[in-house]
């Protein structure tokens, strides 16, 4: 292991990745930590210790919300325009049809999401204030001074555009997805954090049974990331048959279901914190009732439920557009592969989208029970809050991330000094 960190840090050229990266995580962590002018920041931590549900919304906004920060809203609105994009994709032909047109179509569905990233950003901007106006017990930023919300909302919705922009950088400098390391960033900062509090409780029999939890459940989900179906192939444009295969990974849409899910499920709950401070008596009662059943600080039965759907059909939705069987179909006929007893075309398409299914059908139930086991067992721990060192969704994402950073890094290495690995 030692050999391999000297090889890495030896390349000149993955150290420089390695330090520019590091460096544009910096540039984002100085950026989570600066206020918004006008924000008051001492009544906002005084709140943020008193009140759960503005503790959840920090977490759900990456930690933004602790300072009212300039990226407050993180990524929320590109997520909430690339969902809007792909539902696009189903519903207006000329935009289904950019997909086929490899990397010519994907850079115009790009800018597409961009330019729409930019309205959602200073919409929701206004309604994340009032979000959190309602949610507090006195004012963060007065609706009333329309020049210092106008200002607010301005700077946030630049905040996103920047970090859209840092990530896209990030994403050209190093050899994997800007937005994973974003995250894996932002949660293994937790980290340190979680062992101290653990230890300065005292609790150290809890402590070691969440860590030693904590490493079951990492070589789990190894497991289950790198676990695919190999389909086997056959060549016969040689003169003689040469047999090979490719794989169809169980988690084919990695953590973008649970990201969309959340998105969605929250939704309730944000319009229901609204609702509930209006003068209006029915519109008050029905926001209780919103937050009776969508509140994520204290889940119900049908919250759980709808969660676990949710990521279960987002997982098909994703996967359907991304894995197209027809193109794929058509790919392996003009390189002049069959798949053995399959024949060309429908046949090959159907036979791909039934392995598809049943693949995702237990990679999106894995998702879906690894996104709602919290809240499960906040259910029958009677109230009693109990996650992993690192928080049970976040460790896909660790995981998948560090694994494809491996296989990118020892690809990188062999293309430099293949004879090493010989």
């Amino acid at each position: 292991m030692i050999k391999s960190i000297k090889s890495v840090f030896s390349n000149k050229n993955i150290r420089k990745k390695i330090i520019a990266t590091l460096s544009l995580v910096l540039v984002y962590k100085v950026l989570a930590v600066i206020p918004v002018y006008g924000v008051d920041t001492t009544a906002l931590s005084t709140i943020m210790e008193e009140n759960k549900g503005l503790a959840f919304f920090s977490a759900l906004m990456w930690g933004g919300l602790e300072s009212f920060s300039v990226i407050l809203m993180w990524l929320a609105p590109y997520i909430n325009a690339l969902i809007i994009i792909q539902l696009l994709w189903v519903i207006v032909p000329k935009i289904g049809d950019l997909q086929k047109q490899w990397e010519q179509g994907q850079k115009k569905i790009t800018k597409m999401t961009r330019w729409l990233t930019l309205p959602l950003a200073f919409v929701q901007s206004y309604w994340m204030i009032v979000l959190l106006n309602s949610l507090a017990w006195w004012t963060i930023i007065d609706l009333s001074d329309k020049q210092t919300v106008l200002m607010a909302m301005s700077i946030v919705t630049a905040g996103t555009i920047f970090l859209m922009w840092l990530w896209e950088v990030m994403t050209e400098v190093w050899i994997g997805n800007g937005i994973s390391i974003i995250i894996t960033a932002w949660v293994l900062a937790w980290v340190p954090w979680t062992i101290m509090w653990h230890i300065n409780a005292a609790d150290y029999a809890l402590f070691a049974w969440l860590l030693i939890a904590t490493l079951i459940i990492i070589y789990i989900i190894i497991k289950f990331t790198e676990g695919n179906r190999r389909i086997p192939v056959i060549y016969t444009r040689t003169w003689r048959d040469e047999k090979s295969y490719f794989p169809i990974r169980i988690n084919q849409a990695w953590m973008i279901p649970i990201i969309f899910a959340v998105s969605l499920v929250t939704f309730p709950s944000i319009i229901g914190q609204i609702m509930s401070s209006s003068s209006n008596v029915t519109l008050s009662e029905l926001g209780a009732t919103l937050l009776k059943y969508f509140d994520m600080t204290n889940p119900s039965w049908i919250f759980i439920a709808i969660y676990f759907l949710l990521v279960v059909w987002f997982s098909f939705f994703y996967v359907s557009i991304t894995f197209n069987t027809e193109t794929i179909s058509e790919n392996i006929q003009k390189k002049g592969w069959y798949i053995p007893g399959i024949r060309p075309w429908s046949e090959t398409s159907a036979y791909l989208t039934k392995v598809s299914n049943h693949l995702n059908l237990f990679g999106g139930s894995f998702l879906a029970l690894i996104a709602v086991l919290p809240y499960i067992m906040w259910k029958f721990m009677w109230g009693e809050s109990v996650d992993f060192i690192i928080s049970w969704a976040w460790l896909i994402i660790i995981v998948s991330v560090i694994l494809d950073i491996i296989r990118k890094i020892n690809a990188e290495l062999k293309m430099f000094d293949y004879s090493k690995f010989n």
